[in-house]
């Protein structure tokens, strides 16, 4: 089968392709052909060169999608997006890259349907932005969409496209609604959310890092590890069995910032945890106040889908993925 992997220099891409690298069956069937693409062309693993092929796409450029459709793909993630802050102070940007290029992409997909039979599986990365306060003390799947930034209503106006699209028949659609995936590897970046994973990978590399809120915001994540296995399962699921409503709220952890501490206390010691300076960020704290903090996600969990219960689990996740199991 085709497989085309949107966003893949994106660190889910990345880790996605490397689960495929290591475990080519990982998907539930054999890939005779991977596609990857993104801004920048992503890299391809050695082990799968022999059916690969990377290339550079802008999606919200005109005929950018259609290049991509012409090779049929049979699965399709749709990874690609402008990270939650720069969404926010970027609007055309945002628009452009998070609402436009999706269109563009599902428009492709339905053109190419209409000119010969053609019904692709599209997973694509929602996220919890999607809700806007006032929040119940757990959030479910059917709790109204009212997000409170620019990046949360791009990914909700998708996900209403997502179904639409499927309800009609155009492809088989999956939104997954990713927590805060912490602890993200490599260097910050412009996500709001960036500072949830700066705390802990930054002193355990022994580097200082910058907390921008309370530590009594609460949140919800999961590891990088749990979010490649929600895409890799949702790949190879029957989708009949989520019915209608195709966007689905990912299981996770709620815990607050002192939580996060305290769990990188546990595993890193004290020296890390001082290495963690108090720098109030008005701005953020803005964004972060309209973020919901915990969820029920019994419907995912049903179908399959599993994640981290503590956060002393995610640390270790990323030291056994990143520092190799060792402490620097």
């Amino acid at each position: 089968m085709h497989v085309l992997v949107i966003g893949a220099a994106g660190m889910v891409g990345r880790k996605l392709v490397e689960r495929l690298a290591a475990e080519p069956t990982a998907l539930g069937f054999e890939i005779s052909k991977l596609t990857l693409t993104d801004a920048l062309e992503p890299p391809v693993p050695p082990s799968l060169a022999s059916i690969s092929s990377a290339l550079t796409a802008d999606l919200a450029q005109p005929g950018e999608p259609e290049k991509l459709i012409t090779g049929r793909p049979d699965v399709i993630f749709h990874l690609a997006a402008i990270v939650s802050g720069e969404a926010e102070t970027d609007f055309d940007k945002g628009y452009a890259v998070n609402l436009d290029g999706s269109r563009h992409l599902f428009d492709a997909i339905y053109r190419e349907g209409r000119r010969e039979a053609y019904f692709p599986k599209v997973i694509f990365a929602s996220s919890i932005a999607v809700f806007g306060q006032p929040f119940p003390d757990k959030i479910g799947d059917d709790f109204f969409l009212t997000p409170l930034t620019s990046y949360g209503t791009q990914k909700a106006i998708t996900e209403l496209l997502l179904a639409d699209y499927t309800r009609k028949g155009i492809f088989d659609g999956v939104g997954i609604r990713l927590p805060t995936v912490c602890v993200r590897p490599g260097k910050p970046n412009k996500a709001a959310s960036g500072f949830f994973s700066n705390i802990l990978r930054e002193p355990m590399a022994g580097q200082e890092a910058v907390l921008p809120v309370d530590e009594n915001v609460r949140h919800w994540f999961a590891s990088p590890r749990a979010a490649v296995g929600f895409f890799i399962h949702t790949a190879g699921m029957d989708t009949s069995t989520i019915g209608p409503r195709r966007n689905l709220t990912m299981p996770g952890l709620s815990a607050t910032v002192g939580e996060e501490i305290e769990a990188l206390r546990r595993v890193a010691g004290d020296k890390a945890v001082k290495l963690i300076r108090k720098v109030p960020d008005p701005a953020i704290q803005k964004i972060v106040a309209g973020w919901a903090p915990d969820f029920d996600a019994q419907r995912a969990a049903s179908l399959g889908f599993v994640a981290e219960t503590s956060f002393d689990e995610i640390i270790r996740i990323h030291l056994e993925d990143e520092l190799e199991g060792k402490l620097p």
